[in-house]
């Protein structure tokens, strides 16, 4: 049957964009405006990491505390420095407190204090004070222009804001700045290269418009959700890298469709209907395969996974919308006039190109068994530097230290031993109260098994407060009026319930610390309750909450990849080759990003900071991401291997065939989305240049040495047994067409 007789139902879709194409472009016009005003307010609503473990013994011990001993909603700190000046003394300190009379005005700051943690030599220039605040953390961050404004140092020093509210306040700046400094880095490149692929201003521009619209809309949209629903200040950035990448790619081959069919038909409406049967049906079901990988960051139960995946399942979608509807109008207005306003002239742009690409694929089929040894081997090695990666949570780490609250923080740290600053805390609850003898002698009994933990240096408790004395003396003093209150001011201990910090003897990031904080949850606390909290708790219920859904993000997302791959491809062996290919060139920009962001190699070059970890995160979000958007290309690709092979039943004929006729169209879509995401490099936050670097290669590799190199070896040395296929799987209808 002739192409012009099918007529399914993306055809018919095709129709209507045709016969409504005014109607569409002027409804879209209108989204696009009234999302556009929300989009912008966006990432100020976005106020929370998304790194809560909530439900974790870390969240439950912490909330514990807060409830029953008043411990501060939220701390800042306040970091001086003062160049060939002694901050410890007094009359330094007493300028500060001068300076922060303002501050302490202010009805939510509970207390403002120096620092107590002891010091590391040498650092008397610098003093650090904790602000603590009656406000949890939305409204901390409101409030906190307010109260940075009243934060001034004295004459001969500065002074730098860090803490939880800070760097939030900052990593939304640096949010809003990364997303107009990725646009301005990756759209005129990817323009570059559309207008090389297609040669005309109007026809490159369409693209850009998809991947624009498509971003705007879905920030539109979460401005609505985040009215009641907590999510990460990462989702804007994801949604604009995933936007502009997927958008632009999907709309790269409508457009080149669409040009193709009105060289075939003068019929516009015809053209606009059969680039809807084809390159329409295409992107839709490769909108699906995107949706899957973003899906399985649902497994794990963190905010920041759940709103990367909301992000990117709408902008997905929407990119899907856009580019099938908008788009398709645009094409009907525009008809013959999409190749309005040459740019660069015929004889500049590729010719002939599938040539090339037919010599490349016999080239490699020539000698398949050596190019798979070596090139998968290379791969392999790659993939090497995982077995030693890292993994931590970052903090004020994911900003740049030209941020004050990055700076801050790191001053802190330098001077400040940072195994007091955040000590592992324990929250007991005792059945009696907290001060009867009995209490008394079940914690007392408790600490000293704690301190019998090897990598233990201090325990700090209220017991501590009185020095050493029996159970029986210890509990009268405790309930001495004026100890009592000392103690509960303190917020050491309140009727059932005490707080005791355990000070490791290595830094809270230190593996030896993990390990102390999984001794210390496995130890015998007799009658008392206990849990365990603080900043390494809460380190490793994260990773551990990721790690522990590591297999089942891998199952579901390559389960239903290979069942929709042996759907399409009607082949048994084909969908595993793929899936396997695909890991392999994760694994690859992993092990990449390890050497870059772990150990610092590159990292001067690529202007990036190099913190001695990669972020737990970047693992599952790189795999979940990358499956789908490779899967794009791999659809596209096997689709016409198939398709040639079904007419010939010639295996070599068919693999040079599909690569002559899609390696032009997959190269340069492949090359937008690196562009797209790449430029996130240049950006301020830690994360998301990572996730940027990662991204970008996982798809360059895929889309040359996988997809040019590997895939026709592999073709090759399987021949027939790649078509191979069960009785009833071969029964079923065909697969769709690929793009041509």
């Amino acid at each position: 049957m002739k192409e012009t007789e099918v007529q399914g139902p993306f055809w018919h879709w095709g129709y209507a964009m045709y016969r409504f194409r005014w109607l569409v472009l002027a409804a879209g016009i209108v989204l696009l405006l009234s999302f556009a005003f929300f989009a912008q307010r966006t990432p100020g609503l976005l106020k929370d990491n998304g790194f809560t473990p909530k439900g974790s013994e870390a969240d439950l011990g912490d909330t514990g505390l807060r409830n029953d001993l008043g411990l501060p909603l939220t701390v800042i700190q306040l970091v001086y420095s003062g160049k060939g000046l002694d901050l410890t003394e007094e009359r330094q300190k007493q300028a500060i407190l001068d300076e922060l009379a303002d501050l302490g005005k202010l009805p939510y700051v509970e207390n403002i204090s120096f620092v107590s943690s002891p010091r590391n030599e040498g650092h008397r220039d610098v003093q650090a004070v904790s602000v603590a605040l009656s406000l949890d953390t939305d409204p901390a961050l409101e409030k906190y222009p307010e109260l940075k404004s009243r934060v001034r140092a004295p004459a001969g020093m500065n002074v730098y804001v860090t803490g939880g509210p800070a760097i939030m306040y900052d990593m939304q700046t640096a949010s809003k700045r990364d997303i107009a400094k990725s646009e301005a880095i990756g759209l005129p490149i990817a323009l570059a290269v559309l207008l090389f692929v297609f040669g005309t201003l109007v026809a490159a521009v369409l693209p850009m418009i998809v991947g624009l619209m498509s971003v705007t809309l879905t920030l539109g949209i979460t401005y609505f959700i985040a009215q009641h629903h907590s999510l990460s200040n990462f989702l804007p950035n994801m949604v604009t890298m995933l936007g502009l990448a997927v958008g632009t790619d999907y709309a790269l081959f409508l457009v080149s469709r669409f040009r193709e069919e009105l060289g075939r038909r003068p019929n516009i409406a015809e053209a606009v209907a059969m680039t809807s049967q084809t390159a329409g049906k295409s992107i839709f079901f490769s909108g699906i395969a995107v949706l899957i990988g973003l899906l399985g960051m649902l497994f794990v139960d963190l905010t920041f996974f759940r709103s990367l995946s909301l992000g990117g399942v709408i902008v997905v979608s929407i990119s899907v919308i856009v580019a099938n509807t908008v788009l398709l109008a645009l094409f009907a207005i525009l008809g013959q006039r999409i190749d309005a306003l040459q740019v660069v002239p015929r004889r500049f742009r590729k010719q002939n190109s599938g040539r090339l690409w037919e010599r490349i694929a016999y080239a490699v089929m020539r000698q398949p068994l050596m190019l798979v040894i070596i090139v998968g081997g290379l791969l392999l090695y790659v993939m090497i530097p995982i077995n030693h990666m890292k993994l931590n949570i970052p903090n004020a780490e994911v900003l740049p230290p030209s941020y004050e609250s990055r700076y801050g923080s790191d001053l802190l740290k330098l001077a400040y031993d940072s195994r007091t600053m955040g000590p592992i805390q324990i929250r007991v609850h005792s059945a009696a109260l907290i001060w009867e003898e009995a209490s008394v002698r079940e914690a007392r009994a408790y600490a000293e098994r704690i301190k019998g933990i090897a990598g233990v240096k201090e325990v700090q408790s209220y017991l501590t407060q009185l020095g050493n004395h029996s159970d029986a003396e210890l509990s009268a003093l405790l309930q001495q009026p004026g100890v009592k209150e000392r103690i509960e001011a303190a917020k050491l201990a309140k009727d059932h319930t005490a707080l005791m910090n355990v000070v490791p003897e290595y830094d809270p990031d230190d593996p030896a610390t993990s390990e102390l904080v999984r001794q210390l949850r496995s130890l015998d606390s007799g009658g008392l309750e206990t849990a365990v909290t603080g900043g390494p708790a809460y380190r490793i219920d994260i990773i551990d909450r990721i790690q522990g859904e590591i297999p089942q993000v891998l199952s579901f997302v390559m389960g239903i990849t290979y069942l929709v791959l042996l759907r399409a491809f009607r082949s048994v062996l084909l969908p595993l080759k793929e899936v396997l290919m695909n890991m392999l060139s994760l694994g690859a920009s992993l092990g990449l990003v390890v050497l870059v962001f772990q150990y610092g190699h590159f990292a001067d070059m690529l202007r990036i900071t190099s913190i001695g970890y990669v972020s737990a995160t970047l693992p599952v979000i790189i795999f979940c991401v990358v499956f789908g958007i490779s899967m794009d290309y791999e659809v596209f690709l096997i689709s016409r291997m198939m398709e040639e092979y079904e007419a010939t039943g010639d295996n070599d004929y068919s693999t040079a065939e599909g690569l002559k006729k899609t390696g032009s169209l997959i190269t340069s879509a492949a090359f937008i989305l690196v562009v797209v995401v790449g430029s996130f490099l240049f950006t301020d936050i830690e994360i998301m240049k990572a996730l940027g670097l990662g991204l970008g290669l996982a798809v360059l590799i895929d889309a040359t040495i996988i997809r040019v190199m590997l895939v026709p070896a592999l073709m090759k040395l399987l021949g027939r047994a790649n078509w191979w296929a069960p009785k009833w799987l071969r029964s079923r209808a065909a697969a769709p067409r690929a793009l041509r």
